[in-house]
């Protein structure tokens, strides 16, 4: 198919600077030639050349096979105009060639970072022989097929006859205008055989032209920031030659990143999208894990995503695409219903391994989420994984491998190179081509996937249904890898809360400026690095470092904002202090003072309590919900006695609702219920556990089944001691080593809680190790209870089935909990996402230590917080939910006082909770409160609003109104929920209609 006219000579030069084509000008290049090494490690290598189209060749598809041994975006005559990459082999410098005519190659490429350089190769200029090329798609189309028929079929034995045919009349000796001839005899006589069609019962699958482009994985951001340049070009390209092909791109950040580093390809991929060739689809900023995030992160995805495809392209959102992510939660559909998603597509829970042991059973079903909400869903395969090239043998096994074999005559079929980027090349598009409806081929229709949904609305939706969590048994490891980014991004969800509280508070109450803009740029990182493969800590080790780098950063902005609204709301009287509250029920909360400060008395001049631990002085104090209240500074600690309940000795700690023994490991031999006379510890508690930690593949990702057969001893003796004893609190501290790591670990009790936490520092220096923490409890049940976005999931804490087998190990959010009729027991946590629950026994995970694709994973220091509370009564009654939170969401100090204690809204139900307050997206001025019911029943509230309301309105989760809600003033604004339910509510003010 090539015939070769010359080498191409290129000259150089290396940079670690991230430059554009138009910074060419100057630099200093130099000869470089085939077989020598270049670059330095994540280095980028400028290649330049010029090359001219030669006798002979006038008329003719003129390409480049460019080979400089890496990766490398292609820019010809100034244009970028595709890439040498694992999928792309050569570049078409024009399909009719004019002699004298020429063509300035320049070429990106890039180093790696592997500790071998890349090796300069040989480049040539060819002339394409269109003809040969076309023969070989026809012969291989054919051949194809008929190895994936009956062989004892009429068919295979009429392609057989056919290639005969073929066979007898080629040859391959002859050159370029001979040739030609020779294979146009070939092609007729495969013509009718190609020509072929199927009959009335042939499935039809849908061909989505895509790439799945991991926006870091074993490359850094850096590098995806010129894959997406490379992959765009590519798919213009073909679409310059195939105006019949359709390209679906998703993650808006990708189009964002191309209109800012590369306006020129923007253009042009604007231009397609008009046209309908490119099409942007996937509804969320990127394609981000959904077991980590939050709810109202997975709501923001959604939001900026869509947004961007709305103002950029003019183009709503309805599919959902996550092909490459780890599981997907079970509120995940009502989420996408009040996004305005119809659709959901992925190909992940097919691809699995060894660690599986019950396979999903649908592909195209309705999938029902904690809620009630139904999406219909398709699931696809992948394959033979990429690069996932369109011939017939791919389109027959993408119908033979469904596992549903009734109900269903379509299904929807990815193609095109991924996972780094690249998508289709030229084969895929002509095999396109020939396989329409090619006799024993599944007939195929091409363009959006959205055109599948719609066919399969109009047919009948199959009788499938699957209710809950789209469980994938795989990767497990990622609810625990990279502890340190999972740490960060719940904090950073946190601080984002307070921050948008605060300042609409600030907004509603002293007009201050909204920070609309800075709030999107801000949210967008936080979006970024929820990425399937950074969130869950499955990339290479410079992908952490700089994700830890930008969270941190992300946290100090949004902490030191949310401050600042605080400080607002407050004057400048540093003779009083403000406590803020930002849940959404009254809380009375232990808090250390701010330096200098010794003492507070409340409103009625009362003095407060102290207590002095380790030079910081502490007292519990009151605040409104979703409000503050303000303290009276005292310039002395006055002699306040408090009566306390609180008991500390190095192997006990007491007070009025518990009674705990401690060994001299710190691990609890007794956890007494002084209300019931009843015991909780089936065993020791707060035990550390360690496991040797190694998979057959997929070291980062997954957690090995077998794990528990390899404990590791952690025999070394503590050292326990008291560090505090009331009369606010108790502190007992636990110093141990944990193998080749040390733990500083302590325990607190307050006077007055049924919750004991551990406040944990441990300085991890394992390799391919698992720690785990278990707590074994004397509660029957079939099932345990975790925390998922807006909810709770049900899980069996059994391995009855091989389904419940597979789910040794699940996803929480900031609490489990285990429940019997009238009592519970449940484990919190401020970071941990990992648990097991085996029968009785509810073992949290900690820390991971995998060494591949980051050798260093988890190495360091982590401070992290977990901690158990325990209830009599129903689960409904439980404070499960608000401990968990108050856990993770301290109440806050700031120095001056405020107007007398301010509660922006309440609720009248404990299982409603209010999770986010901010003023509304469109600059109304209006403020969006957003509800969901926590307990899984459905309830009538009272939302009461501590302002001046106008109006009130239902809205979806995109902030768009619904329909107004019944308002006769007074502040209250009735609402009913059902189980788990989201609802936003858009309120406007008296008095206010701009933001």
């Amino acid at each position: 198919m090539i015939t070769k006219l010359s080498s191409i000579d290129f000259s150089g030069f290396m940079t670690k600077e991230q430059l554009f084509i138009h910074e060419m000008d100057g630099q200093p290049f130099q000869s470089i030639t085939p077989g020598q090494h270049w670059g330095e490690k994540w280095g980028y290598g400028w290649f330049h050349s010029t090359v001219v189209v030669p006798e002979g060749a006038n008329g003719k598809r003129l390409v480049a096979m460019l080979d400089f041994g890496s990766e490398a975006t292609v820019y010809i005559n100034g244009i970028v105009s595709g890439a040498k990459d694992l999928n792309h082999h050569y570049l078409t410098l024009t399909r009719s060639a004019k002699v004298g005519e020429q063509f300035e190659i320049v070429a990106e490429a890039y180093a790696g970072h592997a500790e071998s350089r890349p090796i300069f190769g040989n480049s040539q200029l060819c002339i394409f022989e269109e003809e040969v090329y076309q023969f070989f798609i026809d012969l291989e189309c054919l051949y194809d097929l008929r190895n994936h028929l009956d062989t004892k079929s009429l068919r295979v034995a009429e392609i057989d006859h056919g290639l005969t045919q073929v066979f007898a009349t080629i040859d391959l000796t002859l050159r370029q205008d001979l040739l030609g001839e020779n294979v146009r005899e070939c092609r007729k006589i495969m013509e009718p055989l190609l020509a072929c069609v199927n009959g009335s019962t042939a499935p039809t699958l849908y061909l989505m032209g895509q790439s799945h482009l991991d926006i870091a994985w074993l490359w850094p951001i850096a590098e995806t920031e010129r894959k997406i340049a490379r992959t765009m070009s590519n798919q213009l390209a073909l679409m310059n030659e195939y105006p019949e092909y359709r390209y679906t791109q998703s993650q808006p950040y990708l189009f964002q990143t191309v209109k800012t580093l590369y306006p020129e390809l923007y253009d042009r991929i604007k231009q397609a999208v008009k046209e309908g060739q490119i099409i942007p689809e996937g509804s969320m900023w990127v394609e981000p894990d959904t077991n980590l995030p939050s709810g109202e992160s997975l709501i923001r995805q959604a939001l900026h995503g869509k947004r961007f495809f709305k103002e950029e392209f003019g183009v709503d959102n309805e599919m959902l695409w996550l092909p490459d992510v780890f599981g997907y939660a079970g509120n995940l559909p009502q989420i996408m219903l009040g996004c305005g998603i119809k659709y959901f597509a992925s190909t992940k829970l097919f691809g699995t391994y060894d660690n599986i042991a019950d396979p999903f059973p649908h592909n195209t079903f309705m999938w029902e989420g904690i809620d009630g909400s139904q999406v219909l869903t398709h699931l696809m395969n992948y394959g033979d994984y990429y690069p996932i090239r369109i011939n017939p043998s791919f389109l027959i096994d993408q119908w033979n491998d469904r596992v549903q074999l009734e109900g269903i005559s379509t299904r929807l079929t990815q193609f095109g190179h991924g996972d780094g980027g690249g998508g289709s090349n030229r084969d895929d598009i002509e095999f396109m081509r020939r396989l329409g409806n090619l006799e024993g081929v599944p007939k195929t229709k091409h363009g959006s996937p959205i055109e599948f949904f719609e066919d399969q609305t109009e047919k009948g939706i199959p009788d499938a249904k699957y209710v809950g969590e789209l469980y994938y048994p795989a990767h497990r490891g990622t609810y625990t890898t990279q502890a340190i980014i999972k740490k960060l991004n719940r904090k950073a969800e946190i601080g984002f809360r307070e921050l948008e509280l605060w300042e609409t508070a600030a907004v509603l109450l002293n007009n201050r400026t909204y920070p609309h803009e800075e709030l999107d740029r801000l949210w967008k990182i936080l979006l970024l690095h929820q990425f399937h493969d950074i969130l869950p800590g499955s990339s290479i080790h410079r992908v952490h470092e700089e994700a830890q780098i930008e969270l941190k950063k992300l946290n100090e902005n949004v902490y030191d904002m949310a401050s600042d609204a605080r400080d607002a709301l407050t004057d400048d009287d540093v003779s009083r202090v403000t406590v803020f509250n930002s849940l959404s029920w009254r809380r009375k909360e232990l808090v250390a003072l701010p330096a200098g400060v010794q003492g507070i008395a409340d409103e009625n001049g009362t003095v407060l309590p102290v207590q002095l631990h380790e030079g910081v002085h502490y007292t519990e104090v009151e605040a409104p919900s979703m409000g503050w209240s303000t303290y009276k500074v005292e310039s002395e600690v006055a002699d306040v006695s408090a009566a306390s309940t609180i008991i500390a000795t190095e192997s006990h700690l007491e007070n009025e609702w518990i009674s705990i023994e401690i060994n001299e490991q710190g691990e609890f031999t007794r956890i007494f219920d002084k209300e019931t006379g009843m015991e909780w510890a089936a065993d020791h508690c707060n035990v550390m556990r360690m496991y040797r930690d190694q998979n057959s593949d997929f070291d980062a990702w997954e957690i090995d089944r077998r794990y528990r057969l390899a404990p590791i001893e952690l025999n070394a003796t503590a050292k326990v001691s008291v560090t505090a004893n009331g009369p606010l609190f108790a502190n007992i501290r636990v110093e141990r080593e944990l193998n080749h790591s040390t733990m500083i670990q302590d325990i607190r009790l307050r006077a007055g809680s049924r919750r004991v936490e551990f406040h944990t520092t441990v300085h991890w220096r394992e390799k391919n190790k698992l720690l785990k923490v278990d707590f074994p409890v004397r509660v029957h049940t079939n099932e345990s209870l975790q925390e998922i976005q807006f909810g709770y999931a049900k899980r069996p804490n059994h391995a009855s089935r091989p389904h419940d087998a597979d789910r040794y190990e699940v996803v929480q959010h900031k609490w489990s909990a285990l429940a019997e009729a009238n009592r519970g027991f449940a484990l919190l946590n401020d970071c941990k996402y990992g648990i097991s629950v085996n029968d009785n026994t509810m073992s949290l995970t900690l820390l991971r230590a995998p060494t591949w694709p980051d050798e260093t994973s988890d190495q360091g220091e982590h401070h992290f917080t977990y901690g158990f509370t325990f209830w009599n009564g129903a689960f409904m009654d439980s404070p499960v939910v608000q401990e968990a939170y108050e856990l993770n969401y301290p109440v806050s100090l700031a120095s001056g006082g405020s107007q007398e204690g301010q509660s922006l809204l309440s609720i009248d139900q404990a299982n409603v909770i209010a999770e986010t307050v901010k003023i509304a997206e469109d600059g109304s001025g209006d403020f969006i409160v957003r509800l969901y019911e926590s307990k899984g029943a459905s309830v009538a509230s009272k939302l009461h609003i501590g302002l001046s309301v106008a109006a009130v309105h239902e809205a979806n989760m995109l902030e768009e109104k619904n329909g107004e809600i019944p308002y006769e003033g007074g502040g209250d604004v009735l609402l009913q929920f059902r189980p788990f339910e989201v609802k936003t509510i858009r309120l406007q003010l008296n008095g206010r209609n701009e933001g």
